[in-house]
């Protein structure tokens, strides 16, 4: 594939080199490929959205870059605020200070924990940077009510709410702290229109602020405006390695 590049001005944020993924099923001896070859670069306040059938790799490629997945082959050059790093070859301390401090991960699910108050879970990014409890409290209150969490539900566990609920807190913790690159898995899915409309306003506030993102979108049309680019992704054949083998 070959290389897009990021809108002339803008700082690169990553630099995606021959990046390739594939899944081996030992127990029915195929090989499934989720993406050969991929080459794009992305800069600051740049949109990239990723499109393609089921089975594209789309969700498998945000993982990747999240480092989730190890690539098969290829790079994956992140340029943080110390230099550049190759988060297809960095050691997993490495990554976990990234996803602390400028990776972030935005998915429809949310692993509620137990006896964690949903206004606690929002604002535990903030306290871990540094801001005062009473201070990421108020931060987080003013998330959740944006995205529509009744306010009788701000100190109660996220583990006892509805699907739709839980997912409008994942929302408000991953986004109330800006990250330097954002990749967005689907975040729309089963959102209703305030949830929605919060959420766009949200990425709008970031991408105005430089924030680079990449995402999969349920609803592309909500992201209309933000696109800068798209990478069309194409499911690959499986090798059916039995196939293969003389009878």
């Amino acid at each position: 594939m070959d290389m897009q590049v990021s809108k002339s001005g803008a700082s690169p944020v990553l630099r995606v080199e021959g990046l390739s993924k594939q899944f081996e099923m030992h127990h029915l001896r195929r090989t499934l490929y989720a993406f050969e070859d991929l080459n794009f670069e992305l800069g600051e306040g740049e949109f990239i959205l990723l499109k393609g059938e089921n089975g594209a790799g789309k969700s498998t490629l945000l993982r990747t870059l999240y480092r989730s997945y190890r690539p098969r082959a290829g790079h994956a050059f992140y340029h943080t605020k110390e230099g550049v790093i190759d988060l297809a070859a960095a050691a997993d301390v490495d990554i976990a200070v990234l996803r602390r401090r400028e990776i972030g991960f935005v998915t429809q699910f949310l692993n509620a924990r137990p006896r964690v108050a949903a206004e606690e879970v929002v604002a535990e990014p903030l306290r871990l940077a540094g801001t005062p409890h009473a201070e990421a409290l108020v931060e987080a209150r003013r998330w959740l009510a944006a995205f529509g969490v009744k306010k009788q539900l701000w100190p109660a566990y996220p583990s006892t709410f509805s699907g739709g609920e839980q997912q409008k807190v994942n929302l408000a913790r991953a986004l109330i702290l800006p990250q330097r690159l954002l990749l967005l898995d689907e975040p729309t899915a089963s959102l209703d229109h305030t949830a929605r409309k919060a959420l766009v306003d949200r990425l709008t506030e970031l991408k105005a602020s430089g924030v680079a993102m990449i995402g999969v979108f349920h609803h592309p049309e909500d992201v209309a405006g933000l696109i800068d680019r798209e990478i069309h992704l194409k499911a690959i054949k499986i090798e059916d390695e039995a196939d293969n083998v003389v009878q």
